[in-house]
């Protein structure tokens, strides 16, 4: 018994009709079809179908062979999937998490260090918050992250940028058409601080106005941009936020620069140092193109 035959019976069988088998499942003539058919009854020794004048219809024994003939193709489909992925073996995955937005930056840098290495690969991308990133690369469940520095056993961080800090707030607000702003107009406003998952954004805030004998106290607390872009918008407040989101603002909320120097905060390449993973080494060997290039995300002009 061929397995061209098996097809062949299970075909017309789902579709009820040897017309439509032929046509649109096996793209064969329907003479020849139902040649394969009865030769097929022949070798069971027994009738499989009824022939009407509108199509075929299974008889005791058809459905009783049709329910085995499923298995045997479906076992023959695995036993190919099976010599395939032993010919040709699965590609090497570079699992890459990013601080959710900063895909936008940094994806493009990834692929360019990596371009030859393309075709052999699939690269998995991951948006979390910071923290957690952290435990996924310790975990291993990530191989590279682009997060803040958060100190983990057994991870390493290499700084590939200092993201400058911005003022963001509505595009109606009395800020928005002076320039660069003083940060002590800020203890003035509505803060949106930072809760306790974006803490080195928040101690890295809380340090700049330190340093300059602000006080500034929040109304609101954000967990990520997302949450800080609503709040902004339903309180009319302002917040400090990293540039790479400049371009994931809608237009009713804009960004400005703080007057004198600008405070920053780091971005880092997170990794383990006992990641086998020979794409990572690419990867981690070309690093300074990815520190040279910098965000590759489109950035607002400052008016």
């Amino acid at each position: 018994m061929e397995l061209r035959h098996i097809r062949y019976f299970v075909a017309v069988a789902e579709e009820g009709n040897l017309t439509s088998a032929a046509l649109n499942r096996l793209h064969t003539a329907q003479p020849s079809l139902s040649r394969q058919l009865r030769n097929l009854e022949e070798e069971v020794g027994a009738q499989l179908f009824i022939r009407k004048a509108r199509g075929v219809e299974l008889t005791p024994a058809g459905t009783a062979f049709l329910e085995q003939a499923r298995l045997v193709l479906s076992h023959a489909d695995e036993a190919i999937a099976a010599a395939r992925r032993v010919a040709k073996p699965a590609k090497q995955v570079l699992s890459v998490g990013f601080l959710t937005g900063q895909e936008v930056d940094w994806l493009a840098n990834v692929t360019r260090v990596l371009q030859f290495d393309l075709p052999n690969i699939e690269i998995k991308v991951t948006s979390l918050q910071s923290p957690s990133l952290a435990d996924a690369i310790q975990r291993g469940d990530v191989d590279l992250g682009f997060l803040r520095v958060e100190p983990r056993p057994g991870v390493c961080f290499e700084v590939v940028a200092k993201e400058p800090l911005l003022v963001i707030m509505p595009s109606d607000h009395r800020l928005a058409s002076v320039g660069d702003i003083d940060p002590a107009e800020l203890a003035k406003e509505t803060f949106i601080g930072y809760s306790h998952i974006p803490h080195v954004l928040r101690d890295v805030v809380a340090d700049y106005f330190a340093s300059r004998n602000i006080q500034v106290t929040p109304h609101y607390f954000l967990d990520d941009y997302g949450t800080g872009i609503s709040l902004i918008r339903s309180t009319g407040g302002v917040a400090i936020l990293p540039a790479y989101v400049e371009p994931l603002l809608p237009w009713t909320i804009v960004s400005r620069r703080l007057k004198g120097e600008q405070p920053t905060v780091d971005l880092a390449a997170g990794y383990r140092s006992d990641n086998p993973s020979p794409i990572l080494k690419a990867f981690l060997q070309n690093i300074d193109q990815v520190k040279m290039a910098g965000p590759a995300g489109n950035r607002r002009t400052h008016n």
